[in-house]
Order: C-alpha cells, then structure tokens, then sequence
C-alpha cells in the first residue's frame, strides 16, 4: 500500500471534512479509524431492539457548520428550522406557565414574557440583547474559517457594550445587569453551560467562551435539526470525502506517531505502519500527547453533562396548560435552569455532590423530522426526545460509574417530571424485550466510547477565536502559509490539530478539519 501524503488519525466529521478538501486538491489521503464506523460523535443508531428509530445518539443539533463548507464541498444535507425557540417552564403565584419564544409570533412571545416577569421591560431586554448577539455573530462567525486575526482586529469588529459583556467581564455580570427575572437570566447562562463546568461569574470566562461559539452559528445563532439525524451529517461528508478520492479505514486503531510523519496502527489484529507527509490529528490533545509519547501538559479537561436519549409512545402533557406538548418539545425545553438553580446545582457538584434538582434541556428532533422514524413508529405516534444534563462533572463518575448513572438519571427524571402534568416513565416505548426505551451516557461512558477526555465534548476548553498572543504587529497575511495562524499548530511541523482541540474548534462545525486542510494547502502550494 503506497504511503499517502496526508494521514488523518481520526474519522469524526472533522476528520472527514480536512480529508474531502485535501482531496479535492489532488493530495493523496487516507483516514484511520479506529471503531466500526467514521463520525464520532455525529453517527445516528437504532439504540433498541425492534424499534425503528434512528436516534442521534450523542451530538443532536447543528449551528456552526459554516455554509461555505456545505457549499465548497457539495454536501448533501438538510437542515431545519425549528419554529419555536425555547420553553422554559416555571410556576409563578401557584400556576404553571413559561417563557416560550415563537419565531412565528413576536407577540405571544412579548405575552410570555410579560406573564413570567410580571412587565415588558425584560422581553424589551431580551430584543436589545439578542439584537447585540446577532451583530457579533454576524461579525465573528465569518472569521472562523479564515486566517485566526489578532486580537485587536477583532475587537475593532465588536461594539464594545459587546465586547464587554461577552470577552471581557464573567458572563453574570452583564445577565444580571441586563434582566431582573430569574427565569430569563438562568434560561440565557445556559448557553455558557452547555459542555462547559463552570459557574456565572467564573473569573476564567470559559463559561463565556462557549457562551460566544452557542450564540454565533453561521452568523444567526440559530440551532437547527439535520434531516435523517446526526448520521446524515457524517453520511454526507464521508460522501464528499471518497467522491474526493479519500481512502477512509475503520477498525483501525492509531497506536503511536513519530514527528517525522510516521503513524503507526492496529488493523484485523496486524500491526502496520505508514508515513506522510502530514499527519493531522483529529483526536483529543491529551490523546495526542500520549501517540506522541510525551507528557500531557495542558489543563485537565473534565466534561459535564448527562445524555439520556428515549423513545415515547406520546409525548407527556406539559403542567402549564396555556402550552401544547408540541410546542414545548419542538424547541428547546429547558427544565430547572432558572439563575439560581443553576448557581445551587453548580455548587453542588463542585462540591462532590450530585445536584439535587439536576437542571437539563430537552428537545424532540421527530416533530421537525420524522423521517428518522420507521413507517409503523411514524403510524403510531411515535416520538424521539433528547436530555442534556447540566452541572454533570466526570468526578461525580469516577469511583462508581454504574451506580452514579442511576442516581444521575432518577434525579433528572424527577427534575423533568417536576414540569410535567404526567410521569416520563409512563410514556416510554418499550422495545421487543419488553424494556423502556431510555438509555444513558455519562461523562465517563464518553470517555469510553469515543475517547473524550473526561467526557469533554470540547476535548476541553474552548479557546478565544483569535490569536493567543494578542499580538497585532503581525499582519495576518504574512502568517497564512503557517499553522498558527489557523488555530492548528503543534510543536511538531508535520503534525497538525484538526479536531475539537484546535483553536475554533468544538461542537459539529467542521472547522477545525477546514483550517487543518488550508494549513496544509498553504504550505504545499509554497
């Protein structure tokens, strides 16, 4: 087998992605895979025996996929918009309602808020800041799949009530500053939270870095569903990425790696070994110190979030009776995520201690796209919902994984059951073993199953889009041919980052594999 001239250690959809454009460009590439099928964390399954369901097992929703990857690279997906927003559920003098923002009508939104908040000055609030949020992406996302600029390029590009807000001061300040109800400032920090251990007024800002990637999705910050599930984004590009003339190998497990190019791996119980001229690592930095075999010393990422995928007979009746199920679930449903109950359930398990009342957010991708359901499913009323719990740290694991999963999952039912008019338990499908269809990841099974350090869905903490130095002397120009202007360098030229772990990388983008890819352009085409 001829050695390529580009490996990629790592089939996930950033993997892919570096692979079709190198591809394109006439470069010889081959990925090394090491489970039964590419796309990480962006795969669809059938979870439940005899359950025509294809769920998006683990990554479920998509925002930072630029367009100009979808259109460079012929990609074949659809993605949807979702009509409601978010439903946040709370009870207010003895009654159940809730914030619920319809795309389709300001004014029941304006209403909602004016229920919850008892005024129209948060909504107005809200509109202003969202507003805010909107002008950033739309300055911001466009940068992300272009050279990394200097600091103060980019601040030139923000006003700076903006800047403030979001790179400079921890996130809390500006969410108390800016809204007086609790329900609306907790409902808006989850976006700092998502992934990310961390609390409002964390001096780190890494709860306003993930806050910055969660708001700027393709210049809108809209989150919306692939058609056919997560495993049609991969579908898609493992497409574009052997249409290209890409080889992509499963079941082949990377060993080790030398800086020279050499990799090393595991293939049908035979040990091989191939050289590159490049070899781009779409694996966690930890991970890809220990192929190295060189010390890790970055900060120790630990992911923070439970996962609970299930399939339902109905949907369960909501407690607020002004709001229909599919409404509430369409969009995203946050559960418990008030200020305060985000700040207690923090504290808890930094302390070591699950949270009592686990705050978590919910949504059901089958009501905008039915076609992951099975005909009969489809018949029958069949529903998919997604859980992601907040505040889950990877220590809360440690010591007894099996035994913490269930205490995580009975407490996070109980906190979804608290905004319901019925049990969830009593609506679960149950599969041809007569078992509920629910099942549970924690950080610890992510470690396992994907290699995620700690769980981290990050590989860990997201980084500022520009670069580190803050340095503004050089002009970006001069700096395109190397790696550190694109957020991918290592110590080691001819090994690159093109995962979640370079610098923009995190969440289903694929921009970590398209700067990888220009690295690599730029310095061949030299």
């Amino acid at each position: 087998m001829t050695d390529p001239d580009v490996i990629v250690v790592g089939g996930g959809h950033n993997g892919l992605v570096a692979a079709a454009y190198l591809a394109r460009a006439g470069l010889s590439v081959r990925v090394l895979e090491r489970r039964p099928e590419v796309g990480g964390a962006a795969v669809s399954y059938r979870a439940f025996p005899g359950v025509d369901v294809r769920l998006s097992r683990y990554s479920y929703l998509v925002s930072l996929l630029p367009q100009r990857i979808v259109d460079d690279l012929g990609l074949r997906l659809t993605l949807r918009q979702r009509r409601f927003g978010w439903y946040t559920p709370v009870r207010r003098d003895g009654r159940s309602t809730g914030l619920l923002v319809d795309n389709a009508d300001p004014a029941r939104t304006k209403a909602s808020f004016a229920a919850v908040t008892g005024s129209d000055a948060d909504f107005a609030a809200w509109q202003a800041f969202s507003a805010r949020m909107e002008r950033l992406a739309e300055r911001v996302f466009p940068t992300l799949t272009d050279p990394l600029p200097s600091r103060d390029d980019l601040r030139a590009m923000v006003d700076e009530r903006t800047w403030r807000e979001v790179f400079t001061e921890p996130l809390g300040r500006a969410l108390e500053s800016t809204f007086t109800d609790d329900t609306v400032r907790g409902t808006l920090l989850t976006d700092g939270l998502i992934g990310t251990f961390a609390s409002a007024d964390d001096a780190t800002l890494r709860q306003n870095r993930c806050f910055l990637y969660h708001v700027i999705g393709n210049g809108t910050g809209e989150w919306r569903v692939p058609a056919g599930g997560m495993g049609a984004v991969t579908a898609a590009l493992r497409d574009a990425a052997e249409r290209a003339g890409a080889e992509v190998v499963t079941g082949a497990e990377v060993t080790g790696m030398d800086p020279d190019g050499e990799v090393r791996y595991v293939r049908d119980d035979v040990e091989r070994t191939v050289h590159a001229g490049h070899v781009l690592a779409n694996v966690a930095p930890s991970r890809l110190a220990a192929l190295l075999d060189e010390a890790y010393d970055g900060p120790e990422p630990e992911g923070a979030q439970l996962k609970v995928n299930m399939v339902l007979r109905r949907l369960p009746r909501l407690a607020d009776p002004d709001v229909t199920p599919e409404e509430a679930f369409s969009g995203t449903l946050h559960v418990n995520e008030g200020y305060q109950q985000l700040h207690i359930a923090y504290a808890e398990a930094a302390a070591g201690r699950m949270p009592s009342l686990p705050p978590c957010e919910v949504y059901c991708h089958s009501l905008t796209d039915p076609s992951i359901l099975g005909p009969a499913e489809r018949e029958t009323g069949v529903h998919t919902l997604t859980l992601f719990g907040l505040h889950m740290p990877a220590r809360l694991f440690r010591a007894d994984n099996d035994a913490a999963r269930e205490e995580a999952l009975a407490a996070t039912l109980a906190s979804l059951n608290d905004v319901l008019a019925e049990p969830i338990e009593d609506c679960l499908l149950t599969d041809a073993d007569a078992r509920p269809c629910l099942e549970v990841k924690t950080p610890v099974d992510l470690e396992r199953e994907l290699g995620l350090p700690a769980g981290h869905i990050f590989h860990g903490d997201l980084a500022w889009p520009y670069l580190s130095d803050g340095s503004a002397e050089a002009p970006v120009g001069a700096l395109a041919g190397a790696a550190d202007a694109w957020g991918v360098a290592t110590e080691h030229p001819r090994i690159l980052r093109c995962g979640a772990g370079a610098v923009r990388g995190g969440g289903v983008s694929g921009i970590g594999g398209h700067n990888a890819a220009m690295a690599v352009l730029h310095r061949t085409a030299r």
